[in-house]
């Protein structure tokens, strides 16, 4: 993603910053899904795996990427919380 654009985004309704997911975290996420695990902040399911991400720096809410376009919408925010194996920050 370009350096650029990520200096500029942020969540929309924290306002937090955001950075690319890890490798790690996002596999943690992928897993969760697999198993039915996920909902987004306006409790629909999430059933298909994310190819990237961005997360908040305060690891709270994480956002998908689409073909290379971050998807900030606050209602397809994913919590955290809610993933019982997301890795902890380094």
């Amino acid at each position: 993603m370009d350096k650029r654009l990520l200096d500029i985004l942020c969540c929309p309704v924290s306002k937090t910053p955001v950075r690319p997911l890890a490798k790690n975290e996002l596999e943690a996420l992928n897993a969760a899904i697999a198993q039915g695990q996920v909902d987004t902040v306006a409790d629909a399911r999430v059933e298909t795996p994310l190819q990237d991400g961005l997360i908040t720096v305060d690891r709270k809410v994480v956002y998908r990427i689409d073909d290379g376009i971050p998807v900030m919408l606050p209602e397809e925010g994913v919590g955290t919380t809610q993933l019982r194996d997301f890795p902890s920050a380094a």
